[in-house]
């Protein structure tokens, strides 16, 4: 049977789409991207604020209009549970967070007209590792989710409910699938969790990723690793040194900070500590890293003065990459009945402004790479022969792309190619160059 599919979300929430699609394909059926190919769509959703919600509830009720058999999966089913399925009774099937590999069952139900609930009240997560990946992007890279679940309980954000606490995955099945990976080519491995930083505190006492690592870069055809999610009180000395030392870990770290305001990161039960120290401190460990934050503007009782608290701190630091979200308010979470709520044309100013410091920040700090060499990883070439790739400080999808042209027409470059680049050019967020 061919079953189409649709991912919202995350790469958490792709990883989760890409192992419901291993588990299908292992029972012999086949997968598409196409929904008009097949009469089966699984919607993997996202919920983790109002707009992923919206986007995901519009591909529901536009598959169902459609006349398809629909089975959602994934957050959006966690979280509304039985209201989901009061809302939307064409829905054949409802899928919960820690339920994926009970995907085979269900699309075998489905397709003899049955209506299934399948989403677990406490959800805990279990990575299916007898599923091998059918991977629904191609490219350079590939993630990697080393845990799931979060045992933090940050003010605003909903995602220990839906996925629960943290469960780490086996050091040996990440190396495994990260060996497997880099022998079908793919250069770089990303680093995924909801708090990379607490990997391996359930399964070894402590927190492991500095381990995970050093086993890691000990895999020959690796090419590169980064680091995403990592919680600013678990960025270790160990976590440090192991970054600074291994030349097959990209001198990136991301780091979501959420806001710089003592007071509002009290009322988001984040640590609130000094954020400029640890900056300091990461960047004087590993000269030339390059740091990616994201801020919430807009919290529940962020006053003018925080504010100006954030914009100060964002010139100051001067971060790589940089992120905003509008405060979304979230029904289950601390902040939901919090007072003071911010109006949304003040959240929306407010993200304008971030998003206009960093915009200088960045020209500032691409003008400052122009006749350097920087370390690059090639995606794909145009048909005019421009290679478009990713500097070591750009992430897939969320940072900025170099552009370049080589000296030699000889001198060929495939997509998954490390190369060395002098930077001739730049604007806001982008660079040019030509590989050396």
């Amino acid at each position: 049977m061919k079953i189409a599919i649709i991912n919202h979300g995350c790469a958490k929430n792709l990883i989760d789409t890409e192992l419901m699609a291993g588990l299908l394909s292992k029972a012999g059926h086949k997968i598409t991207l196409d929904e008009k190919q097949s009469d089966i769509v699984l919607i993997n959703t996202c919920s983790f604020i109002c707009d992923a919600e919206t986007e995901s509830v519009q591909s529901i009720v536009k598959m169902i209009n459609e006349g398809k058999k629909v089975i959602v999966a994934g957050c959006l089913a966690q979280k509304h549970k039985k209201e989901l399925q009061k809302a939307l009774p064409e829905v054949s099937a409802f899928l919960g967070t820690s339920d994926i590999n009970k995907i085979v069952e269900i699309i075998d139900k489905v397709s003899q007209n049955q209506h299934i609930y399948s989403v677990s009240s406490n959800p805990v997560y279990k990575y299916p590792e007898e599923a091998a990946r059918q991977q629904i992007t191609v490219g350079s890279y590939s993630y990697i989710k080393i845990s799931e679940g979060c045992d933090c309980k940050c003010g605003y954000c909903i995602i220990p409910k839906l996925r629960g606490k943290t469960v780490s995955r086996p050091i040996e099945n990440i190396v495994k699938e990260a060996e497997l990976l880099s022998k079908k080519g793919v250069a770089e491995i990303i680093l995924i969790a909801q708090d990379t930083t607490a990997y391996g505190k359930d399964l070894y006492g402590k927190p492991s990723l500095a381990v995970l690592l050093k086993e890691l870069v000990k895999i020959e055809d690796l090419c590169r690793i980064r680091i995403m999610y990592t919680f600013p009180s678990g960025i270790s000395d160990e976590l440090l040194d192991v970054i600074k030392n291994n030349e097959k870990i990209f001198k990136y770290i991301d780091i979501p900070l959420q806001h710089s305001s003592p007071s509002v990161l009290k009322s988001m039960l984040r640590p609130v500590d000094d954020y400029k120290k640890l900056i300091e401190k990461i960047r004087k460990t590993i000269p030339n890293i390059a740091i990616r934050t994201t801020f919430i503007v807009g919290y529940p009782g962020e006053t003018e003065e925080d504010f100006k608290h954030l914009k100060n701190f964002v010139k100051e630091v001067k971060f790589d990459r940089l992120g905003v979200f509008e405060y979304s308010r979230e029904k289950g979470t601390y902040s939901y009945n919090l007072p003071d709520r911010v109006p949304a044309r003040i959240k929306h100013k407010r993200k304008n402004q971030i998003m206009k410091l960093q915009m200088s920040v960045s020209k500032e700090i691409n003008q400052s790479l122009i006749g350097k060499t920087i370390e690059c990883i090639a995606e794909y070439i145009c048909d005019d022969g421009t290679i478009i790739a990713r500097t070591y400080k750009d992430a897939p999808e969320i940072d900025g792309i170099i552009y370049l042209k080589t000296r030699n027409e000889n001198n060929s470059v495939v997509p998954g190619d490390i190369v060395y680049a002098l930077v001739t050019k730049s604007d806001n967020y982008d660079l040019f160059g030509i590989i050396n």
